[in-house]
């Protein structure tokens, strides 16, 4: 793949995430998987009680790992829940990276083509929105620019940031403006 060809398979928009027409959403997650506010509460009240459903048969998880249900009433056909974060507590960049990095894994072995995501962590998890832009950038970056080793599930082929607000969207058009390839 040509080093700038991953650029052209972002979209960066303002919106709301559970209404996007992709394959899976995903869910800025506490670890167990409880879908409180948020991210979380607008994707119960929208997809419905079928997804905490499943996440209590699921939850908890690790921090920084990702688990995948049903989406309910929404256009996606997956959840993706990034749990990075315990219930109450905050997002260290360090479960940021492994939380997207896995929910790109999760979502290719499914076999979504397209998955949205929000600006995880950035809400009651308190992590800053401009370092999140640059920390979800790079893994989505290297997630789409490396070629899936033989036997492996072929990478997600488009990648949605859905941000909240303009703030966020500004961060994130910011942070992919002074990406190196």
């Amino acid at each position: 793949m040509d080093r700038h060809e991953w650029r052209s398979k972002v979209t960066l928009r303002k919106g709301d995430l559970t209404e996007a027409a992709v394959d899976a959403i995903v869910n800025a997650a506490n670890n167990d998987l409880l879908l409180g506010g948020g991210v979380a509460g607008a994707i119960r009240a929208a997809g419905g009680p079928a997804i905490q459903a499943e996440c209590h048969r699921l939850g908890p998880i690790a921090i920084g790992e990702a688990a995948v249900t049903g989406a309910g009433k929404l256009k996606a056909r997956y959840v993706i829940h990034a749990a990075s974060m315990r219930l109450g507590g905050v997002t260290t960049e360090a479960a940021l990276r492994s939380s997207t990095r896995n929910a790109l894994r999760r979502a290719a072995e499914h076999g979504a083509k397209s998955i949205a995501f929000p600006a995880i962590g950035t809400g009651v998890a308190g992590f800053p929105i401009d370092r999140c832009a640059v920390v979800m950038l790079e893994e989505i970056r290297d997630h789409l620019s490396t070629p899936a080793p033989s036997g492996q599930y072929p990478p997600v082929e488009r990648v949605e940031m859905v941000l909240f607000d303009d703030r966020g969207l500004a961060a994130f058009r910011d942070a992919l403006a002074k990406m190196g390839d």
